[in-house]
C-alpha cells in the first residue's frame, strides 16, 4: 500500500454540541493541509463526557445534546470527510430511542456513514448514564491506511475484545479516549505491539470545568515506538506519515491470531448477534 498519514484531534469535548461540531468543522484546512487520510476525534466529542451526578433536569439537558446515527451532525461531519479526503472515527455520545450510548461512527470519504461502533461495558459513573452494546457493532472499516477498528477507552482493557478485533485484520487501531493518564499511553504502545497494528489515540483537551482532561493524544507504530505525540496541555492535531505494509512486515515475528495463535489450547466465540431489548414475531 502507499503511504498514509493518520491524525488525532486533540479538542474538548464540550457538552453543547452544536459549538463543538463547529469547532471541529473549523479545523478542515488544518486536516486538509495535513494530507489526513484517517482522523480520530475523542470519546464523546460529539455530547460531552457525562458529569458526576447527571439526573433530573441536568440529564434531559444531557440527552437533549446526544445525536441521532446516522442524523444531521453525522452529515456534517460526513461532508468535511469528503471535503478533506480523510476518513473519520468520531466518538459521539448517540440517542436511540430513550437509551444513550457512546459510540464511535466511521465516516467515509466517497460513501459517508459507513458504520459504528457501541462501548460494550460502560465504566463507573457512565454506567449510570449509558446503555450497553452488544456484539453487532464491532465492525472493520477499509480505510486508504488499511483497516480500521475502534475501541472506546477502557474497552481497550478487553482482552477478548483486543483478540476479536486483530482477528478482524485490524491494521489501524482506532482509541477515541478521555484517559489522559500516563499510563494509558503505555496501553496504547502495548497494543500497537500485540497487534502489530498502528494505533490511533484520541483524547480531550478541557482545562476548564468539572473534568479537566490535559490530553495526551499519541501515535504508535507496529513495534510499540511512538510516532507521534503525546500532545499535552492543548488543542491541536497530532499527525504521523506511515507505511501500512509496516504491519505485515512486522506480524512476520508476532501474529496472534496467525501463526502465533494456539487453536488447540485456547479458542475464541465471538456473537455478534444483535440484542435488542424487545423483539417481535410474527408467524
Amino acid at each position: 500500500m502507499p503511504e498514509a498519514t493518520l491524525s488525532a484531534l486533540q479538542i474538548a469535548a464540550s457538552r453543547d454540541t452544536r459549538t463543538t461540531l463547529d469547532r471541529i468543522l473549523g479545523y478542515e484546512a488544518e486536516i486538509r493541509a495535513s494530507g489526513t487520510d484517517l482522523l480520530v476525534l475523542p470519546e464523546a466529542a460529539l455530547g460531552g463526557y457525562p458529569a458526576s451526578g447527571l439526573t433530573g433536569e441536568r440529564f434531559t439537558r444531557y440527552f437533549e445534546q446526544a445525536v441521532e446515527v446516522p442524523g444531521p451532525e453525522i452529515e456534517a461531519l460526513a461532508g468535511l470527510s469528503a471535503r478533506t479526503g480523510a476518513t473519520l472515527v468520531v466518538g459521539v455520545v448517540e440517542r436511540d430511542g430513550s437509551t444513550l450510548y457512546c459510540t464511535a461512527v466511521f465516516l467515509d470519504p466517497v460513501t459517508g456513514y459507513a458504520g459504528k461502533h457501541r462501548k460494550l461495558v460502560p465504566t463507573m459513573r457512565e454506567r449510570l448514564v449509558w446503555g450497553r452494546g452488544d456484539g453487532s457493532t464491532l465492525p472493520v472499516v477499509p480505510t486508504a491506511a488499511g483497516l480500521a477498528g475502534a475501541a472506546l477507552c477502557w474497552e481497550n482493557y478487553l482482552p477478548l475484545l483486543r483478540a476479536a478485533m486483530y482477528a478482524k485484520g485490524v491494521r489501524v487501531w482506532c482509541a477515541p479516549t478521555v484517559d489522559d493518564r500516563e499510563v494509558w499511553r503505555s496501553t496504547m504502545r502495548h497494543i500497537a505491539a500485540e497487534g502489530r497494528c498502528f494505533v490511533v489515540s484520541a483524547c480531550p483537551y478541557e482545562s476548564e470545568g468539572d473534568d479537566p482532561f490535559a490530553g495526551g493524544s499519541l501515535i504508535a507504530g507496529p513495534s510499540g515506538d511512538v510516532l507521534a505525540g503525546p500532545l499535552l496541555d492543548a488543542e491541536g492535531l497530532v499527525t504521523a506519515k506511515i507505511d501500512p505494509d509496516e504491519t505485515i512486515a512486522s506480524r512476520a515475528e508476532l501474529d496472534v491470531s496467525g501463526h502465533y495463535a494456539r487453536p488447540d489450547v485456547f479458542s475464541l466465540s465471538v456473537d455478534e448477534t444483535p440484542r435488542p431489548g424487545v423483539t417481535f414475531h410474527r408467524d
